[in-house]
């Protein structure tokens, strides 16, 4: 099962922090400070495996990762997954980043950190691989751009109606309001405007 998803940067700044496996919000940063130190002191042609920090578990658990121009990919496993498997998944995760963001960089990752999500939850939920076709990921990445789309006039309707009523052209302002019982007198704003 996998317990963590990490990315982070090169100099260690994490991009996406993804626990399935409940820790306090300050080990959760203390085993991403860990596991970037780890994996930063190996060298770039030495395998992509290793034993787990001290947080994590230890040689119960192992660090999968990829070095892929400025962010790693790591993805923390207990002994019952398969490395070449994760990294296959690790392969699967960025190849649709990048389809679906046309060249994945850092900044994608921070701006679009909902779609990121959206992503992996494709890939990942619970810590168990539910996909691994891209091109399915893709698809459903593309129905979600589509639904989000169209209720797009739904969304933005109150930052229209918030227009609409700056652009209201009043000759004067108001200094009674009456709505029925409810008598509302409005302050004089002239010095304001």
């Amino acid at each position: 099962m996998i317990q963590a998803i990490l990315v982070f940067n090169n100099h260690g700044k994490p991009r996406l922090v993804r626990f399935y496996q409940r820790f306090p919000e300050e080990i959760q940063q203390q085993i991403v400070r860990e596991t970037f130190h780890l994996v930063l002191k190996r060298d770039d042609n030495i395998c992509n495996f290793l034993e787990g920090g001290s947080l994590i578990g230890g040689s119960d658990y192992k660090l999968i990762y990829r070095h892929y121009a400025t962010l790693y990919f790591v993805f923390c496993v207990d002994s019952s997954e398969s490395e070449l498997g994760i990294l296959d998944l690790i392969q699967v995760f960025v190849e649709t980043l990048d389809k679906c963001f046309e060249n994945v960089c850092e900044l994608d990752l921070i701006f679009h950190m909902d779609k990121v999500h959206y992503i992996l939850q494709e890939v990942v939920m619970g810590g168990m691989v539910l996909e691994t076709n891209m091109n399915e990921i893709v698809a459903q990445m593309e129905a979600q751009n589509r639904l989000e789309k169209s209720e797009g006039g739904l969304s933005a309707a109150p930052a229209r109606a918030v227009s609409a009523v700056k652009n209201i052209n009043l000759p004067e302002i108001p200094r009674n309001i009456n709505i029925g019982d409810l008598n509302i007198k409005v302050p004089n704003l002239s010095q304001f405007v």
